[in-house]
C-alpha cells in the first residue's frame, strides 16, 4: 500500500460499481472502497466480479488512487473455504488493502496473503488504543474508529497508538452500536452483519400495551408516522480541521448504494475542504454546507463527536430531504457531448452543471434535440439528448435541477 505521508490526508470514497468508481476518481478521491460478490457488508450493492475488479485495479492504478476491498462480514464456520479461494484469486491484483472486522478473516488473510495490508472496519467497534494495539500486533496497519467516540476520545486514541486512524465524516448512520444490529436478522432472517440488512430501523413503529391489544400508540409523531429507531445522517464538513488536529489520517464517506450524483457531490466538497487544510488554511467555506444540502439526505448531525449526552441520533422522519434532482450526466459520443438522462426535464428549465474542483454554472435549457438532431420538447428518463452546455463542460459532469417544493 502507498503509505500516507505526513500532512497528507486521504479522502476515502465509496464505489458501488465501475461508473461510481470512475466518478469518485474524477471528483477527487484519494482512495476508494468497494466489495466483491461475497464477504462484504453491502450484499445488495453493485458489487464487483473478478473481471470488474481487474478493471477497477487498472483504473485506480492509472489514476494513482488506492483501492480497498471490503471483507468485513462476520463469517460462519463453513465459509472459510470459499474465502480462501477468493483470496487466492485476488492475490495477483495487488489491492492496496483489505477491510476486515472478523478476527478469523484477518487470520485467513495473513495466512493466504501475508503481505497484503489490512484495515480494520468500524464493525470491529474499536473504542480504545489497547484494542488498536491488539489489531496492530495481529497484522493491521489502520483502524476505522468506532462512531461512538468523541473528539476527546480520538485525541487520546491518537496519542496512544501508532496505527493509522480512519473515521467516517459523512453519510448514513446506524442506530445500533457500531452498526452491529440484529433487528433485520430477527424480523426477516436477513443479517446486517453479513451484508443483507433490510433496514427495519427505517420503518414506522407503534407501541401496544400488553393489556390493550389492538390499541396502537405512537412514540413520537409527525404527519407521516413515528420513527423510533431511525438515525440522522452524519456530516462533519465544518469540523475537518479538528479531526486533522486530533490525528485522523483518512476521512471516509459512506454510501456504496448511493447514486453517482451523491458520490460526485460529496467527493468534490470534501476534496475542496481537505485541499484547503493542506494549504494551511482552516477557513470554512459556507458553500460546502450549501452543496451538501443539495444531496438527498436525512437531517444532518455530528453524531457523538462533541459528546454523548447531546448527540442527536434519533428519532427523525425516515423520509429524505431532497431539494434537487439529479437529471443527467454528460457523455462523450461520436457527435460530441450529449446528456444521458436520469430524470425528466424540459425546455425552459433552469438547471445547473456541476464538475470537479467546485466548478458549477446555472443555465436555462433553450433547446433539446435527440442524437439525430430532431427537436424535442422534453427529455424523459433514460433518453439521450443534446443541449447547449457551458463552454467548459466535459464528459462526466452532472446536471441537477432544483425541485419544485409543495
Amino acid at each position: 500500500m502507498k503509505s500516507l505521508r505526513k500532512k497528507q490526508y486521504e479522502l476515502l470514497v465509496p464505489a458501488g460499481d465501475l461508473e461510481k468508481l470512475q466518478t469518485a476518481i474524477r471528483y477527487g478521491a484519494d482512495a476508494v472502497y468497494l466489495g466483491a460478490g461475497a464477504f462484504g457488508l453491502r450484499a445488495n450493492a453493485g458489487n464487483f466480479s473478478l473481471d470488474e475488479l481487474c478493471r477497477a485495479r487498472a483504473l485506480t492504478a492509472a489514476a494513482g488512487v488506492r483501492l480497498y476491498l471490503t471483507l468485513n462480514a462476520s463469517l460462519q464456520p463453513g465459509e472459510f473455504g470459499d474465502l480462501n479461494l477468493l483470496l487466492e484469486e485476488l492475490r495477483p491484483l495487488e489491492l492496496d488493502a483489505y477491510i476486515v472486522a472478523d478476527p478469523g478473516v484477518l487470520a485467513q488473510v495473513r495466512q493466504v496473503d501475508p503481505q497484503r495490508p489490512i484495515h480494520v472496519s468500524t464493525q470491529a467497534n474499536t473504542c480504545n488504543p489497547a484494542a488498536a494495539e491488539f489489531w496492530r500486533q495481529n497484522g493491521a496497519c489502520r483502524v476505522n474508529l468506532a462512531r461512538e467516540l468523541t473528539l476527546n476520545d480520538i485525541r487520546h486514541f491518537s496519542a496512544a497508538t501508532e496505527v493509522e486512524l480512519e473515521c467516517f465524516v459523512h453519510g448514513a448512520m446506524c442506530v445500533a452500536y457500531s452498526g452491529r444490529c440484529l433487528l433485520s436478522a430477527a424480523l426477516l432472517g436477513r443479517s446486517a452483519n453479513r451484508g443483507d440488512c433490510a433496514q427495519p430501523c427505517r420503518w414506522n413503529y407503534s407501541l401496544v400495551e400488553e393489556m390493550r391489544p389492538g390499541e396502537e400508540m405512537d412514540f413520537a409523531e409527525d404527519d407521516r408516522g413515528s420513527y423510533l429507531f431511525n438515525s440522522r445522517d452524519l456530516c462533519l464538513i465544518e469540523h475537518l480541521p479538528l479531526l486533522v488536529d486530533a490525528g485522523i489520517s483518512s476521512f471516509k464517506i459512506e454510501g456504496r448504494m448511493k447514486t453517482i450524483y451523491y458520490v460526485a457531490a460529496t467527493t468534490r466538497v470534501y476534496r475542496a475542504a481537505l485541499d484547503r487544510i493542506l494549504s494551511g488554511d482552516d477557513t470554512y467555506d459556507p458553500l460546502w454546507g450549501q452543496e451538501l444540502e443539495m444531496v438527498s439526505h436525512r437531517p444532518y448531525d455530528t453524531g457523538f463527536l462533541f459528546g454523548r449526552e447531546d448527540a442527536k441520533i434519533n428519532p427523525v422522519d425516515t423520509h429524505y430531504i431532497r431539494s434537487h434532482d439529479y437529471i443527467g450526466v454528460v457523455r462523450q459520443g461520436e457527435g460530441g457531448l450529449y446528456i444521458d438522462g436520469k430524470n425528466r426535464f424540459m425546455r425552459g428549465d433552469e438547471v445547473e452543471l456541476i464538475a470537479p474542483s467546485m466548478r458549477q454554472q446555472m443555465f436555462r435549457i433553450e433547446r433539446i434535440t435527440d442524437l439525430q438532431g430532431g427537436e424535442q420538447p422534453l427529455s424523459q428518463p433514460n433518453a439521450q439528448v443534446r443541449l447547449k452546455l457551458p463552454d467548459w463542460a466535459e464528459a462526466g459532469d452532472l446536471l441537477r435541477r432544483a425541485r419544485v417544493q409543495p
